[in-house]
């Protein structure tokens, strides 16, 4: 990828269609739970409302799973996974990794770890995320000390 063909930044990767999948479903199971809560005329208040607390709970986690992302800005990037956000200097990453089979990027950093990013998995959108994986890429070795090996 030349320099004409970086994003423009400040950019944000995430799974597009896994996010619409699952808050889709999220809002379904949602719907659905609470509908059934109301229309059994056997259940009272109590139970009832547990039926919404439960189906608040599904959505809850499904909004959790739908929440990684990746955004890259001129100073650096922050990776935001399921429950912890990490914010990181262009500098800090050395490698940007997806391998065949990996469930999602791996970011090799300076500290010597790796770093997990969710936001960029190709789960049900592989083209998008070799595509995304790419971008993020370039801009690691056109902004930092990021090398083009895979």
């Amino acid at each position: 990828m030349d320099q004409q063909e970086l994003p423009e930044l400040p950019v944000t990767f995430r799974p597009t269609r896994t996010r619409a999948v699952l808050l889709t479903v999220g809002t379904v199971m949602f719907a659905v739970i609470t509908a059934v809560a109301v229309a059994l005329e056997r259940l009272n208040t109590g139970e009832r409302i547990s039926f919404v607390f439960i189906a608040l709970m599904f959505f809850a986690v499904l909004g959790l799973l739908s929440r990684p992302k990746v955004v890259a800005d001129e100073q650096g990037l922050t990776v935001v996974n399921l429950t912890r956000s990490r914010r990181l200097e262009w500098a800090e990453i050395l490698r940007v990794n997806l391998r065949p089979g990996d469930p999602w990027v791996f970011l090799d950093l300076s500290d010597g770890t790796s770093l997990p990013v969710l936001g960029i998995q190709p789960g049900i959108a592989r083209h998008h995320a070799i595509r995304d994986a790419r971008a993020l890429r370039a801009l690691t070795v056109a902004r930092g000390t990021g090398t083009e090996h895979d």
